[in-house]
């Protein structure tokens, strides 16, 4: 085991003192194994309690990040209307060391994950009514107003300018309340519902259409199948942007490490979105 991996290890063992610690905390047992969340910065289980099961998630996070709209977004979230998706119903903070504990307790939702991957990697049955269900709840979050921001303009620009310079219409950028993350981990079936709300707030118009297009790329009928649901978001100047913004995001996490078989394929999209060089 190299030293990285032993790191890994007891930060993972640390985490699970912690999930232990917020079930203490709310008078629930653990009843299933925990999951780790992006680069283990959160640890999430399914939970027993005298009403029933629910779903209990702890953030972690050196101190002087652990503010903010990511810091609170599940919370936040409570203020959406008409969505399927968890509810918060209590939270505790608490520090140890150099970094703050977030523990939040939500509502359980039936269902399983359409991967167990941000990237869909096979072809799934997602019935119409899925679909269609899909197509509402981003409509009916993009016209929702909000001060939360997922991505502003200097962001926007700098990843942009990052992987493709001066070659993207900025004056196509628009603006709506979007997910930020809506990628096939964070989606269920049979019944729709969307998870992991730590980032929504205002971005680039078309946002989750184009994140979870993305995601798609290595299972073309999928990919087919999410451009049919929002064409006419996607096919537009400002979902070509929002579409070059998530691969900018993506691109760079794959540099970082994440879903290195992504890289192609975001790269192929982003040559057909773009105007020829020189």
């Amino acid at each position: 085991m190299t030293r990285l991996d032993d790191a890994d290890a007891q930060y993972r063992a640390w985490m699970r003192e912690n999930l232990a610690r917020a079930a203490e905390h709310f008078g629930v047992t653990i009843d299933g194994p925990a999951h780790d969340g992006w680069r283990l910065r959160s640890i999430s289980a399914v939970v027993q309690g005298s009403a029933g099961r629910y779903w209990l998630r702890v953030l972690a996070e050196q101190r002087q990040w652990a503010h903010g709209d990511v810091w609170t977004g599940n919370a936040d979230a409570n203020d959406l209307t008409g969505l399927p998706k968890p509810r918060v119903l209590t939270v505790t903070e608490w520090e140890e060391g150099p970094r703050r504990q977030r523990a939040e307790l939500m509502t359980f939702m039936p269902g399983e994950v359409c991967s167990p991957t941000d990237v869909l990697r096979q072809e799934i049955e997602l019935s119409n009514a899925w679909w269609a269900e899909l197509r509402r709840c981003v409509d009916v979050l993009a016209a929702t107003p909000t001060r939360r921001v997922n991505s502003d303009g200097v962001k926007v620009r700098e990843r942009l300018g990052q992987f493709f310079g001066d070659r993207v219409d900025l004056g196509a950028l628009r603006w709506e309340t979007v997910h930020g993350d809506m990628h096939w981990n964070n989606l269920l079936r049979p019944d729709f519902g969307i998870l992991d709300w730590d980032l929504w707030g205002r971005g680039p118009a078309g946002t989750d259409a184009a994140t979870l297009y993305c995601y798609s790329l290595r299972t073309p009928s999928m990919a087919r199948r999410v451009h049919d649901t929002f064409a006419d978001v996607l096919d537009t100047a400002a979902g070509r942007v929002a579409q070059l913004c998530v691969i900018a995001r993506l691109l760079r996490r794959v540099e970082q490490g994440d879903h290195p078989d992504l890289g192609e394929p975001l790269r192929r999209h982003a040559d057909s979105l773009l105007p020829p060089s020189g």
